[in-house]
């Protein structure tokens, strides 16, 4: 599949311009083919390599990606270093930015979807580290289908946004709707999200209902999906292994047609 690769800007209710960094499948001859779509959500770093790899791997499945740069409020489009400068950075606007204006984020990058003729109405969500946090909040929005979170930093303690009072893990019940299901990956060795917090996760999750997959795999440690600067942490093996997971659910959710939803399957108790 053949990438075209380009960016939007769009005004913001901040008085800011978000970018929009937009990967579009391309086949030749067919002009007029449509695609589902997926918002690929960064870490801290806002839009580095890594990121652009991880986004043109789905996008090379048939999927308009589109990676918003959310740290306009602040900065220009441009990537933060991987280093200890950049690292402080991302941190800081991490806190400093108002969790509304995370939310308009998504709004603006889906309302610019719905302005390609090439996008089919399906849409998913997916990021690693601050973009897993980002992929999970987006469910928020009922356009939203799937959202698959790498390692997803703060749900568990509610630390997104300027005052800290994200409310991403109480909202989760918002997720119990057909058209809704989520996937979460930690690793066991991830310290940025502890054993308490992941099953402080878990436990909400089920206990609004949620259609989730909750994967701890073992011996994986924070950004194992980064495959650049991620200090020794990068397994190829396991994200590749995780990204199966992720082609599985939005070829469901965003590519098949799957009728009217009946419900009452009834799971036999067989060997």
């Amino acid at each position: 599949m053949l990438i075209t690769e380009s960016f939007a800007d769009v005004k913001t209710s901040y008085d800011t311009t978000l970018r929009l960094y937009t990967f579009h499948p391309n086949i030749p001859n067919y002009p007029n083919a449509r695609f589902p779509a997926v918002v690929v959500w960064s870490e801290i770093y806002q839009v580095t390599g890594p990121v652009a790899r991880f986004a043109k791997k789905i996008a090379s499945d048939g999927y308009i990606v589109v990676c918003p740069s959310v740290y306009h409020n602040f900065v220009g489009p441009e990537a933060l270093a991987y280093d200890g400068p950049g690292t402080d950075l991302g941190n800081q606007y991490k806190i400093e930015k108002p969790l509304e204006s995370y939310d308009e984020d998504a709004k603006l990058a889906i309302d610019y979807l719905e302005t390609l003729p090439t996008y089919n109405g399906k849409v998913g969500s997916t990021g690693m580290c601050l973009g897993g946090h980002l992929a999970y909040r987006t469910l928020l929005d009922k356009r939203v289908s799937a959202a698959v979170c790498f390692f997803a930093t703060d749900i568990h303690n509610h630390a997104l946004g300027k005052g800290m009072n994200d409310d991403s893990l109480i909202r989760s019940k918002e997720f119990k709707r057909e058209n809704c299901e989520l996937v979460l990956f930690f690793g066991t060795l991830d310290n940025h999200v502890p054993p308490a917090g992941r099953d402080l996760i878990r436990s909400t999750l089920r206990e609004n209902g949620v259609e989730f997959t909750f994967m701890e795999i073992n011996g994986a440690q924070h950004a194992f999906v980064r495959d650049e600067f991620s200090k020794g942490r990068y397994d190829a093996a396991i994200t590749s292994a995780c990204f199966g997971f992720l082609s599985e659910v939005f070829e469901r959710r965003l590519k098949l047609d799957l009728g009217e939803f009946k419900g009452g399957y009834k799971v036999e108790n067989v060997c």
